[in-house]
């Protein structure tokens, strides 16, 4: 008859467990992959005391239960020996055919990994606490802004889905909402109402120095189109003719590169038609553009309509600094301020505007390019109360008139529907 094995309490051991001769526990077992491998407690189970000055990492059998849990289910132990930054690492590596902004997004992540402790982290060690109390130190210790914040847990998270997918890890610490988390300090670029637009729009056309920019600042307005489009457009894209804008690239710049990329979305690839004013506006651009003797071409595309003192195609950063310093220079001259204008601003206020005016919300979709009826949709929700007291004004001013047709008809009193239609 075989000896049990106990420990020093005299606890019989179970097959695998042993005790060191210091009093530390340890298990033996084998790993999915063949390997043998120990885990180490100074506790067998809860109730057990720490030496002073050991480590309480559980108990032994707590572990041992975690460990033979993972082996049934056919997860691998340890998380493969994966840390965060590796994880992401192989995540964004598989991550092919994506645009030059999305590589140098990934770019960003990696080299915060690299320089937080976090990314040395086990990542079968991270639980779910882990994934907050980083993230809060990001913003609050680190200081960085909530939507970089978005940015590096859209990286994270999909990663350590992966390696549950992989039957790495058995749950995502990172499936929580962000907003539950962290302070939205993000600024909404609301849209301008008419009356600023109109303002703005004036003092740039009378002022010495921006007048230069009004035509492209017009066109901005005028037609939702993104920054990126706008300079991205050549002499080519533009029909007079038939007075069409063809929009199927984007002028972009990441580090020091400017490139030419494909539109945003598939949906992003549209040909919108010109209004009067903005043909004619196009028309001025057109007509101001320098005879240059060698045309600058970027991947192939050359023609560009807007160019910088050196001779370059302006970049969305150029705008930037224009629509910057122009209400930077009519807030010091005017009582009543003017909010930030950027050229994502005009976008947003000519979808707003359109959506005020009542066009179809799949046409809008179509000008916008947006992908999705829902990102078209929700610029709705940016409408303010003058905007719901205009609307509940024509509802009452149509109501009245219906009541008055509807005496009329009753009474036959033809005069007051006469009345109503000359008016």
């Amino acid at each position: 008859m075989s000896v049990k094995r106990r420990d020093n309490k005299n606890r019989i051991l179970r097959t695998g467990e042993t005790q060191r001769a210091d009093g530390k526990y340890m298990y033996r077992y084998v790993d999915a992959n063949g390997k043998t491998k120990c885990l180490y407690s100074w506790k067998l189970v809860r109730t057990d005391v720490v030496p002073e000055g050991k480590k309480d990492n559980g108990a032994l059998r707590d572990l041992e239960k975690r460990v033979n849990r993972d082996l049934d289910d056919d997860i691998v132990p340890d998380g493969d020996g994966y840390t965060v930054l590796r994880l992401v690492e192989r995540y964004t590596a598989q991550k092919t055919g994506v645009k030059r902004t999305t590589l140098a997004g990934y770019g960003t992540v990696i080299n915060v990994l690299k320089s937080d402790p976090f990314g040395g982290k086990r990542i079968d060690k991270v639980k779910l606490s882990d994934a907050k109390e980083w993230l809060i130190k990001l913003q609050q210790v680190d200081h960085k802004s909530y939507s970089t914040i978005h940015t590096i847990r859209g990286v994270v998270r999909p990663a350590f889905q992966m390696a549950v997918d992989d039957d790495i890890l058995r749950k995502n610490p990172f499936q929580f909402q962000l907003a539950t988390v962290l302070v939205n300090d993000m600024v909404t670029r609301e849209a301008i109402t008419r009356k600023e637009e109109r303002k703005f729009l004036e003092f740039i056309k009378n002022d010495t120095h921006y007048s230069r920019y009004y035509d492209g600042m017009y066109i901005l307005f005028k037609t939702g189109m993104r920054i990126s489009e706008f300079t991205g457009l050549t002499v080519s894209d533009l029909d007079m003719k038939n007075r069409t804008i063809n929009i199927d690239h984007q002028l972009q710049k990441t580090g020091t590169t400017v490139y030419i990329d494909t539109t945003k979305t598939y949906a992003g690839k549209r040909v919108i038609p010109m209004t009067d004013d903005v043909y004619d506006a196009f028309a001025r651009i057109l007509s101001k553009r320098p005879k240059l003797k060698i045309e600058p071409m970027i991947d192939g595309y050359s023609g560009f309509l807007c160019f910088d003192k050196d001779g370059k195609p302006m970049i969305a950063m150029h705008w930037e600094k224009y629509f910057q310093h122009a209400v930077a220079k009519y807030n010091n001259i005017y009582r009543v301020q003017l909010p930030k204008i950027s050229p994502h601003v005009c976008r947003h206020t000519y979808c707003s505007n359109m959506a005020k005016s009542g066009m179809n919300p799949k046409v809008l979709q179509y000008l916008m390019g947006h992908s999705d009826i829902s990102v078209t949709l929700n610029t709705y929700t940016h409408l303010k109360l003058d905007d719901a007291k205009e609307e509940m004004d024509k509802l009452a001013k149509t109501q009245e008139m219906a009541e008055e047709i509807s005496r009329a008809n009753g009474s036959g009193d033809s005069s007051v529907v006469k009345g109503r239609k000359d008016a």
